[in-house]
């Protein structure tokens, strides 16, 4: 079984080669807790023990520890897919171990920097099947990359100009110059290149290579409808543009666009691998419903949850409203 778990280790997500620097566990970078109790599973196969360090986070012995390890092997070695996001990590573990002590269980994800159970969420919106009113135009996009959020409520995205209705409304200097640009690579004239790929991006396209195909691509800015997220200086500004890059990177994302705001943002709804985005930024405490800007009654109810358990923004006393903040900082100018 350890060949088995080894392989699974490496497909979930491989850490660094010097795998101490992923403790301790209490990780903040995108999967590596789930990297890190994959290594750990596979060192069990292999030597029995289980990590240093865990003592301090439970309250059963090394013994009861051992038997947690053995059960999660399997487990992980029958979950088809292995777990690959924090979120399937923890609730492997939950499952797995449902009938030890909570203290244990809480204990263990902590340790992995896994969530808690009362911090996870289960999204229920679908992809709408017929159109949405008020809706402009939709988008499908290319993998997202991460640099490409700005923070918790907005993203920068890509479409390819071979979409139908990108092609025709490629401007003609656009077009020439991601032609000469290929030529110019060709003839490993790379400032020529460089040089033609700046003003490819000054008129709002790029071109990007997936996977070794270059593909021209217009640019467009979405800001998410309907949610506001704390700016980065706030409180839990950094988690929420965390939590958005982990959900959108490396993903093609469906958008469906209503509007354009002051600073030249497409507003949409944002829908990944079929999940609502708004939905999972509200429940899991990251954003706060813009009421002032859209009434949806499910956005207020996924709000009203999160602030129910305390989760993100909502563990704090009094959290300030970001768009309060961001007045207040204006009349300080």
């Amino acid at each position: 079984m350890g060949n088995v778990l080894g392989f699974l280790y490496g497909q979930c997500c491989k850490p660094a080669a010097d795998s101490d620097s992923l403790r301790p566990h209490g990780v903040s970078a995108t999967n590596a807790g789930v990297s890190a109790l994959a290594h750990d599973l596979y060192h069990y196969e292999i030597t029995s023990q289980v990590p240093e360090g865990l003592g301090k986070h439970v309250v059963s012995a090394k013994k009861a520890q051992g038997n947690w390890y053995k059960k999660l092997s399997v487990a992980w070695r029958e979950s088809k897919p292995p777990p690959k996001t924090p979120e399937e990590a923890s609730r492997l573990i939950i499952l797995t171990l449902k009938r030890h002590q909570k203290a244990d269980v809480e204990g263990l994800l902590a340790f992995y920097g896994l969530p808690l159970p009362h911090t996870l969420v289960e999204l229920s919106s679908e992809v709408p099947t017929s159109l949405p009113p008020g809706l402009k135009f939709e988008l499908q996009t290319l993998p997202v990359d991460a640099k490409a959020v700005a923070d918790g409520d907005t993203i920068t995205v890509y479409v390819s100009t071979m979409d139908p209705r990108e092609s025709s409304a490629v401007p003609r200097d656009v077009h020439v110059a991601a032609v000469e640009r290929s030529k110019a690579r060709a003839e490993r004239n790379y400032p020529k290149a460089d040089a033609l790929h700046q003003k490819i991006i000054d008129s709002g396209y790029r071109v990007l290579n997936i996977q070794n195909e270059e593909i021209l691509s217009r640019k467009y800015r979405i800001r998410l409808r309907g949610i506001d997220a704390p700016e980065s200086a706030m409180p839990y500004g950094k988690e929420a543009k965390e939590e958005l890059t982990r959900i959108v990177q490396g993903k093609s994302l469906r958008v469906l666009v209503f509007d354009e705001d002051r600073y030249d943002r497409f507003v949409g709804d944002i829908y990944c691998n079929g999940k609502f985005v708004q939905e999972s930024m509200l429940k899991k405490g990251l954003a706060w419903h813009y009421k002032a800007y859209d009434q949806r009654s499910e956005l207020e109810k996924w709000e009203r949850e999160a602030r129910a358990k305390r989760v993100g923004l909502w563990a704090l006393s009094n959290p300030e409203m970001p768009w309060e903040w961001r007045k207040n900082r204006r009349e300080r100018r």
